[in-house]
């Protein structure tokens, strides 16, 4: 991942209202077009200036070639605010983020993400590496709102799940039902993806085991969908034990 720098030049009056709205909309319009990442956006003004700074998955991420029709609309829309359009200072790599998939064309991939999460969720099976959403066809809304929305509530409920008291129970039986709400929007998402990719496209099923049950039951389990044996003999990437080619499921053993 790469920080950036979009700077925002004002060419005629305008008010703070204005100036705020139309950054913000276009703002969103990256993010949820995958070419920037992350939920905050920390932006400075000085003399009439406006700093807006992110965190890209590759150097080119805000090229035009990447732009939705809304990141455009949202482009066109800054004149309105009196702005000129953004000028883009690449500040070099991010240290603490995961590096983007170096595949052109992977050979299966994987919906999965985490609380600690802020790149794309969508990732290579081979490297489990993030794949940037511009890369995929353009779904009809023209945005990966809806990908990333169910991210946030993923990790949100992972977060809750991890740390939190009162509704730790509550998420973790959310996190592990494969007919949650939760994780049938993520499965869905999942096949609509291997539907406009040509990929196949898994979904990651988290699990976490009573702990009353022994770790040896917990290896037994069928696939909750098909109750067909999914168990392998190596575990991918050190955090999936469990794979179901025909469901595209993934899960892990209890840790």
């Amino acid at each position: 991942m790469f920080t950036a720098e979009l700077t925002f030049e004002c060419y005629q009056d305008t008010t703070i209202e204005a100036v705020d709205s139309a950054i913000t909309q276009l703002i969103d319009a990256l993010r949820y077009n995958g070419q920037i990442l992350g939920r905050e956006f920390p932006t400075s003004i000085d003399d009439g200036i406006f700093i807006t700074r992110v965190v890209c998955p590759e150097e080119e991420s805000l090229h035009p070639r990447h732009h939705s029709s809304i990141v455009e609309k949202r482009l066109q829309a800054l004149s309105e605010a009196g702005l000129l359009a953004p000028k883009i200072r690449l500040t070099g790599m991010d240290l603490h983020s995961d590096n983007t998939d170096p595949c052109q064309q992977p050979e299966w991939q994987v919906l999965y993400t985490h609380y600690l999460s802020t790149c794309s969720p969508l990732r290579c099976g081979e490297h489990l590496a993030p794949i940037p959403l511009y890369k995929l066809p353009t779904p009809k809304a023209d945005d990966h709102q809806a990908l990333l929305r169910w991210q946030v509530d993923w990790s949100s409920t992972d977060e809750l799940q991890m740390h939190g008291t009162t509704l730790q129970q509550a998420c973790s039986d959310v996190l592990t039902d494969i007919h949650s709400p939760l994780n049938n929007t993520g499965w869905q998402l999942a096949k609509d993806i291997e539907q406009q990719t040509n990929t196949p496209t898994y979904y990651y099923l988290y699990h976490l085991a009573d702990a009353a049950k022994k770790t040896d039951e917990a290896e037994q389990r069928c696939c909750p969908s098909c109750n067909g044996e999914w168990k392998l003999t190596t575990p991918l990437h050190g955090i999936f034990d469990f794979k179901c080619e025909p469901c595209r499921l993934l899960s892990n053993l209890p840790w």
